[in-house]
């Protein structure tokens, strides 16, 4: 059976694919980093604004998408082309879980590969290790925005025993004054370095008092191989909680 010739609009995905099945990518986009050269595909844009007929000349078999990060009226061009689109849904770890085990499926995987084992397992032994907090999570900055409700990065912070301070807004990215931010009750602000790439001397100054956690993007919000070593990873960029 000949593999399939897959494109990818996905960072996560392209990672999931690239480290299971090595040469089924023939595109994926310019976020898409991890791993840096995966299998020599081509680069076909953004994850907003992928070039679909770069897309349809690849002749793929099969195009991995994501509700949140890819834009209806691109992926409604390639099906109008004749390109079978997966688009995947991911607001939970759970999900997360299910979505990558139904991608490997589609991408014509034999069997389950060790990391979602060794990531499921990593998360299932995850235990809080103290009381709760209260934490702000910018995700972008001019303007502020921040982790609202229902998203994967939320529920990952929950399981390490932080909780969001706006996951009960009606949006789920708000944008948020700064004042607001501040006056928000949070115990600490978690600062990953992706979409926008909070650095210690970006982002941790517009808090002064409150301390600050810089995390890795990557094992904050993606869903992939990384999540395996995100629990050990994510610990160690927050804070001790108190006792």
């Amino acid at each position: 059976m000949t593999p399939p010739r897959v494109v990818s609009l996905v960072p996560s995905l392209t990672e999931a694919v690239a480290v299971t099945a090595p040469g089924l990518l023939v595109g994926v986009t310019d976020w898409c980093t991890h791993p840096a050269d995966p299998g020599g595909a081509a680069r076909i844009g953004g994850t907003k604004n992928p070039d679909t007929a770069a897309i349809t000349a690849l002749r793929p078999d099969l195009v991995l998408a994501n509700e949140e990060e890819n834009r209806a009226p691109d992926l409604d061009v390639l099906r109008a082309a004749g390109i079978e689109v997966l688009v995947t849904e991911v607001r939970t770890l759970d999900q997360a879980l299910r979505e990558l085990a139904r991608v490997l499926v589609a991408c014509g995987v034999p069997g389950r590969p060790r990391w979602l084992d060794e990531a499921e397992a990593a998360w299932a032994a995850v235990r809080p290790d103290g009381p709760p907090r209260r934490a702000v999570v910018p995700v972008w900055r001019r303007p502020w925005m921040v982790l609202g409700r229902d998203t994967f990065a939320g529920d990952l912070l929950a399981r390490l025993g932080v909780a969001n301070a706006y996951a009960d807004h009606p949006d789920r990215y708000p944008r948020v004054p700064l004042d607001d931010l501040r006056d928000a009750g949070a115990d600490l602000v978690v600062l990953p370095d992706e979409p926008y790439r909070f650095t210690a001397d970006d982002g941790p100054e517009a808090f002064p008092g409150l301390p600050a956690a810089l995390v890795d993007g990557r094992h904050l919000t993606w869903y992939g191989p990384s999540l395996a070593e995100a629990p050990a990873v994510l610990r160690r960029a927050l804070p001790a909680a108190p006792r």
